[in-house]
């Protein structure tokens, strides 16, 4: 069966708040808990797969790999933090092109110079808005005949000013960007500014700690938030996890007294579906 779109995730659901995901097992944890829909955060992909921060370092093949394994391990339809598609308009319709071919949904598109900095950090820098709407027209005609769902992304606001970032994110609709997201605004006053004048659907980008306030949905919602996501819940969850786990066993040697804590043998096995593989593999008589 066809995953569903975005836009029909979206036309069911109105507000959603989703989760970024990073690799498949993190995908179906999002799937299993009831979520219609999931993003490849870059932050996280960066994180977990070289240890690095999200300083541009992936390369495009590295993001588009990645994504079709996640995609393939889920029945949720995935969109794809696709940075400033690696490269000029020609980068970006091949970028699209890979992202469509390897099962994504959508992707994230945004302005910063190349390599880019996440959104949340310092020192970022934006080509001029003509060059993004350059993109944005290369990323239209790309996924022309699909439902691939384009996100004009602007990290204007922290460079230029809102009203700038405001102006991109409506040009960029008007080529045929399914929705707007203005990063990393820092006020709930901003929130709603934007909420009023950007075009829906709209996104907001809840990070714990980060520079925008974190509010509940349905405030978001009454702002004029759409597609409410939390990019970075999923790695600093499992992250902080770890670290107290390994922690713990190394200074204890064991992981006795915590156990109750973490997944049973059992447990874990049926996330991953063993019984599955079982019965197919008896089918075939193994």
């Amino acid at each position: 069966m066809a995953k569903r779109s975005v836009r029909e995730v979206l036309d069911q659901a109105g507000s959603l708040a989703f989760p970024g995901i990073y690799d498949p097992l993190s995908a179906i944890i999002a799937e299993q808990a009831g979520f219609p829909l999931g993003f490849i955060s870059g932050y996280s992909l960066a994180a977990s797969s070289i240890g690095e921060p999200d300083f541009g370092l992936l390369t495009q093949t590295e993001v588009v790999e990645q994504a079709r394994k996640i995609c393939a391990s889920v029945s949720i339809p995935v969109i794809v933090d696709a940075d400033t598609g690696y490269g000029n308009p020609l980068n970006v319709y091949r970028t699209v092109k890979l992202l469509i071919d390897a099962g994504a949904a959508g992707c994230f598109l945004e302005d910063q110079v190349w390599p880019k900095k996440c959104g949340h950090m310092r020192n970022k820098k934006v080509i001029s808005r003509e060059d993004y709407l350059q993109k944005i027209r290369a990323a239209v005609d790309a996924r022309k005949g699909t439902d691939f769902f384009i996100v004009a992304r602007t990290d204007a606001e922290a460079v230029h000013g809102l009203g700038e970032a405001l102006a991109r994110v409506k040009e960029a609709c008007e080529l045929g960007a399914d929705a707007s997201f203005v990063e990393a605004p820092g006020s709930v006053d901003q929130l709603r500014e934007i909420g009023q004048q950007a075009p829906k659907p709209l996104v907001a980008n809840m990070i714990e700690g980060g520079k925008t306030p974190v509010l509940p949905k349905e405030q978001l919602a009454a702002l004029g938030f759409d597609l409410i996501l939390y990019p970075l819940t999923g790695l600093f969850a499992a992250s902080h996890a770890l670290r107290n786990f390994y922690s713990y066993l190394h200074e204890n040697g064991t992981t006795l007294g915590i156990e109750s804590d973490l997944f049973r043998f059992s447990e874990f096995n049926e996330l991953i579906g063993v019984e599955e593989k079982y019965r197919l593999a008896e089918k075939y008589g193994e």
